[in-house]
């Protein structure tokens, strides 16, 4: 079974995707994870952020794995682990550029379905049920007010022990850019599937939006 979850950024996706996958023993994918890794190991071999061709050939010698260590999910690039690397403000600074490419989306969304074609998977990004999985049983579209995203993201920052010297006021300016960029790029731009459920999770607590999709997923259920 395949669920699709998109949305913008700090919509709240992972962190729904991840206790759903939990909930139901399916396996998690972080789509936004890939992308943000590619722009690392750009990044990290200086290779300038619109070479597709130099990120494709250094991807290919790193290689981007999801690895499970005491029960987390982490990603590494080589063998080193950079879950924590990818969620600085440069990096979100920099993916939509690298995720805007053509070769690079379609590498991860060649390795995103092979994924998906050997497991029960919940998939978040911004293109899951448009692109990737357009066939999936589920998909949900989160949205929520840029500032209440600002302050979730903040939060997220303190949270991992991310230093970041942004004021809230930039990171809502970063994040509305960042909106912008994702659903004005020509390749697969982040939109609403047609058949998508949309939830607007500005007031909603996280255990609320899980509850809503989870009912969704038993309404697709039954239907099987």
């Amino acid at each position: 079974m395949q669920i699709a979850i998109d949305g913008p950024a700090s919509a709240g996706k992972s962190t729904v995707a991840k206790i759903i996958a939990h909930k139901l023993n399916f396996t998690y994918i972080d789509t936004g994870a890939m992308y943000r890794a590619s722009t690392w190991i750009a990044r990290e071999n200086n290779i300038n952020y619109g070479d597709e061709k130099g990120i494709l050939a250094a991807i290919d010698h790193e290689q981007i794995e999801f690895k499970f260590k005491n029960g987390q999910q982490k990603i590494y690039a080589g063998n080193k682990d950079i879950t924590q690397e990818i969620r600085t403000p440069d990096i979100s600074a920099n993916v939509s550029q690298v995720s805007a490419l053509a070769g690079i989306r379609e590498k991860m969304v060649s390795l995103q379905r092979h994924m998906a074609g050997e497991m029960n998977v919940v998939m978040d990004g911004r293109d899951i049920g448009t692109t990737v999985l357009p066939h999936a049983a589920v998909k949900i579209f989160l949205v929520a007010s840029v500032h209440s995203r600002a302050e979730r993201r903040m939060k997220d920052f303190k949270e991992r022990g991310i230093k970041t010297s942004q004021s809230l006021a930039e990171i809502e300016h970063d994040i509305a850019e960042r909106d912008y960029k994702d659903s004005h790029r020509q390749l697969s731009p982040l939109k609403k599937a047609e058949d998508a459920t949309e939830i607007d999770t500005t007031s909603m607590t996280i255990d609320q939006v899980v509850e809503t999709i989870l009912s969704e997923i038993k309404k697709s259920q039954k239907k099987l």
